[in-house]
């Protein structure tokens, strides 16, 4: 379940997220917009690279339970986004 974005989608979602920024005081950037655009892109797929390693914990973790609970039931999803929320807090990042 984990999110996969192509490289032409992580570079628009980088614009837009830069095109919010700049309209901030805070976001003001002097000079070109590439580093930060590098920057925006960067934090994105680091981003994704831990959603997928989480979820892979997650998919292993429901996979191991003695009641085999089948993916996409309504209980797998329940789950799921139970188990996926406790690995976030162990790894101290909810």
């Amino acid at each position: 379940m984990a999110t996969v974005l192509s490289d032409e989608k992580q570079m628009h979602l980088s614009h837009v997220i830069l095109q919010v920024l700049e309209k901030t005081a805070e976001g003001r950037f002097v000079g070109s917009s590439t580093l930060p655009l590098r920057e925006i892109k960067r934090v994105l797929a680091d981003q994704m690279a831990l959603e997928q390693e989480i979820d892979k914990v997650v998919q292993a973790r429901l996979q191991s339970y003695s009641k085999k609970i089948h993916e996409g039931t309504s209980e797998w999803e329940v789950m799921y986004q139970k188990t996926f929320a406790e690995e976030l807090r162990k790894r101290k990042l909810a």
